[in-house]
């Protein structure tokens, strides 16, 4: 990774939060706890889920909807089935130490 990547990730990242920044307050909130929740959990395609997040979120502003009709009431719930398919850190580590014999018992 160059010093150009990291520039433009950062360049990505901020215009990704100033479009958060123009949801509605309860999007806001909702955005927030979700992404929360996917930072631990880990899911390997985070980049790509995060900004289609807010794509949903806008297209629901759109709509005149409320953030809580769009996922419900339990947002770690629509996290989770957002991510359900998805392969997280946790399972790459898994796989990464399945592959040395013998010492996954000891």
């Amino acid at each position: 990774m160059t010093v150009q990547d990291i520039i433009e990730g950062k360049k990505q990242w901020r215009a990704h939060m100033a479009r958060v920044k123009a949801l509605p307050p309860d999007y806001r909130i909702v955005y927030k706890e979700m992404q929360r929740y996917l930072f631990k959990v880990g899911p390997v395609d985070l980049p790509e889920l995060l900004p289609g997040i807010v794509d949903f979120f806008e297209e629901g502003v759109a709509a005149g909807k409320g953030a809580l009709e769009l996922v419900g009431q339990d947002v770690a719930a629509f996290s989770d089935d957002l991510i359900k398919d998805s392969r997280t850190y946790a399972d790459l580590y898994q796989e990464s130490i399945g592959g040395e014999s013998g010492t996954a018992g000891k």
